[in-house]
């Protein structure tokens, strides 16, 4: 195989990927290429960073050292550079930490994170990989995704990862049906027992979701228990928070 041959073989496996995790047998289907030469794409590929083997040791997804770069030079400009303004006055605003999600596959890939002055706070999630329908930043994801994508990621099993995690299909359908409608999603105690978040989308110039902004804390607190306004209040600044990163998006076009 030639070096240019396995450059656009590589960039084919790649884009199979792009909607979600496969398995060898899945990739080679979409890109019409025999399973041996997939499975040794996909070596070379893990071995670079560019795609990992999820712990099933059967799928694999778009790896970080790929999502990385493609977080500095996506939508144009450096996507941390144009939101961390927004996560600043945030933190700042609502009092709890603030934080920039972009979607890796059917997870959420959290790159940037401005924590708040209070001392008792969350820790940095800045780096962590987590399934979508654990976290508000991927039912928000999700609330934009195809319908046969949703379904398709609906099929897998979905982990449960503590006691109030939702995993429940026609569930997390009626939660992705009401994050169209508000424009924003909640979750509380899903992805670790303690910890409330809420999330906006921030979409480019051709109106695809290419990050969610959002806040979290500490459940017992945030939102106020004593204040029946707050998860209002605290979602639409949110929200404003991700429109004014999505118009920095595209004027940097």
């Amino acid at each position: 195989m030639s070096r240019v041959q396995s450059i656009e073989r590589a960039f084919d496996v790649l884009s199979a990927l792009g909607d979600g995790p496969l398995g060898v047998t899945g990739v080679a289907d979409r890109v019409g290429l025999p399973k041996s030469t997939v499975a040794r794409l996909l070596a070379a590929l893990v071995a670079e960073g560019a795609v990992e083997q999820l712990a099933d040791g059967t799928d694999y997804r778009i790896g970080g050292r790929l999502v990385t770069l493609a977080a500095g030079v996506r939508p144009s400009r450096n996507l941390i550079a144009l939101a961390r303004p927004q996560l600043v006055i945030l933190a700042e605003t609502v009092g709890e930490a603030a934080g920039l999600g972009i979607p890796d596959g059917f997870d959420v890939h959290y790159v940037d994170q401005e924590d708040s002055s209070n001392p008792v706070g969350i820790r940095d999630w800045t780096g962590t990989r987590l399934p979508m329908h654990a976290v508000s930043a991927g039912i928000v994801f999700l609330a934009h995704r195809r319908p046969d994508e949703v379904e398709r990621f609906l099929a897998l099993p979905l982990e449960r990862m503590t006691p109030a995690t939702i995993v429940d299909p026609a569930r997390i359908r009626e939660r992705i049906a009401r994050a169209r409608l508000d424009g924003y999603a909640w979750t509380r105690d899903e992805v670790a027992e303690g910890i409330t978040s809420v999330s906006a989308a921030v979409a480019d110039d051709s109106g695809e979701v290419v990050a969610a902004i959002h806040v979290h804390g500490p459940s017992y607190r945030f939102p106020d228990p004593d204040d029946a306004g707050a998860p209002a209040r605290i979602a639409g600044l949110v929200v404003a928070a991700a429109a004014r990163v999505s118009a920095s998006v595209r004027q940097a076009r």
